[in-house]
């Protein structure tokens, strides 16, 4: 099985970009940031959507280019797709204004 790819961008990232279709099981080669690692792919992720690359608890900071782009609405899994399933978008959000720091 060929090792598939994704990128990251920062060093701070827990999630990173995937550049071919993943499959289930598919080892996932992860460059950028400053160190190459690897994650196993737990689930189908699409052509440039965004895997977890540590286990993600519900509620937690999710980070991409070095900046906060969410929270985690559930528990998301090391190798699981990140999207609007499990991931609660916290700019512009004029509800959490002054509530926390993003």
């Amino acid at each position: 099985m060929a090792v598939k790819r994704a990128l990251v961008m920062h060093p701070k990232d827990n999630v990173a970009t995937t550049v071919e279709e993943i499959q289930p099981g598919d080892q996932v080669k992860v460059s950028g940031g400053g160190e190459v690692r690897s994650v196993a792919a737990v689930e189908a992720i699409p052509f440039g959507f965004k895997i977890a690359l540590e286990e993600i608890p519900r509620g937690a900071t999710i980070r991409k280019y070095g900046e906060t782009i969410g929270k985690a609405g559930r528990p998301i899994n090391r190798g699981a797709l990140v999207h609007i399933h499990n991931l609660d978008g916290t700019r512009a959000r004029g509800d959490l204004e002054g509530r926390e720091k993003q």
